[in-house]
């Protein structure tokens, strides 16, 4: 089959490839950023060829696992795990054990390397993340609206509020698994937003800020949401650190302290667990992403 980001490859018969492509409109093209391609994929074991692109492209694995080889990265992607593959014109690898289902998106315009900086990543190389399940829902509701638009204009702003509620859901606003979260829940989310995830909060003391039972509010948190409220934290807490590491001249200590991990040990742990690679790493990538491929160049 032909493919707007995949080289010719061949499909079984009952393979489920679906892709739109999307024509901003001028209100959208203004705003310097859109979604320009997407689609959902079922592949089965093998190697796939990525084009190589001008876009910045965002990887979601909706079903099974996935290994991403780019220049000198290569990561792998389990269920609910996401990376944003850089622009450019090296080509890319998906190597797929066994059947796995893909969400991608493509990312366009002047201001793409900042909605993509926004969105936790790094722009020089794929950077592995876990998706919140919010998130999900929407990137498959992206695919679905440009699929049944596609070649077109008429969704261009149902397609923004989409993308920019991707967006909102990273950065840890109230956006709930339908529509919007309760009142109790988004009081929560936004306690935790407005101190920069600074404290500690135990289910206990969340529970206390909603005014609900502490069980009745794990089981709403986690219903509308899509994940328990101290994972919720935990992932919030490693977005903060990762902004501050690039953004800020920190040490990784004082970065810990800041998202309340006085312990750097711990604070390291955590970081690697949920990024992927150690806060040093990721504070050298982000600062000077050219040598530090040059490093991993050389040790290959």
């Amino acid at each position: 089959m032909t493919s707007w980001l995949f080289e010719e490859f061949e499909v079984s018969p009952d393979a489920l490839v679906i892709e739109g492509r999307h024509q901003p409109g001028s209100l959208t093209i203004a705003s310097g950023v859109w979604m320009c391609a997407a689609g959902s994929i079922l592949l089965d074991a093998g190697t796939y060829t990525v084009r190589p692109r001008d876009q910045f492209v965002f990887f979601a694995v909706d079903e099974g696992a996935t290994t991403l080889r780019w220049v000198q990265s290569e990561l792998t992607l389990k269920e609910n795990e996401t990376c944003w593959l850089p622009a450019s014109r090296e080509k890319a690898f998906l190597d797929v054990p066994r059947s796995a289902r893909l969400i991608w998106i493509a990312m366009d315009g002047p201001l793409a390397p900042m909605v993509v900086r926004k969105m936790g990543a790094l722009l020089h190389a794929p950077l592995r993340q876990t998706a919140l399940p919010s998130q999900m829902l929407l990137a498959r509701q992206i695919v679905q609206v440009m699929v049944r638009h596609t070649g077109t204009s008429n969704a261009t702003y149902q397609l923004q509020h989409l993308m920019y509620g991707m967006l909102a859901s990273h950065w840890g606003q109230p956006v709930a698994m339908d529509a919007m979260l309760s009142h109790e829940i988004a009081k929560v989310v936004d306690t935790l937003r407005a101190n920069e995830y600074r404290d500690n909060y135990s289910l206990a003391e969340m529970a206390a800020i909603s005014r609900i039972p502490l069980e009745t509010f794990r089981k709403r948190f986690v219903s509308e949401v899509g994940i328990p409220p101290l994972s919720y934290v935990l992932r919030c807490k490693m977005e903060r650190a990762k902004e501050l590491l690039r953004e800020q001249n920190m040490t990784v200590r004082q970065v810990g302290a800041e998202v309340g991990m006085q312990d750097p040990y711990h604070f390291s742990k955590q970081f690697k667990n949920i990024v992927g690679i150690s806060p040093t790493t990721f504070m050298k990538q982000a600062a000077n992403p050219d040598a530090t491929i040059r490093r991993e160049s050389k040790r290959k």
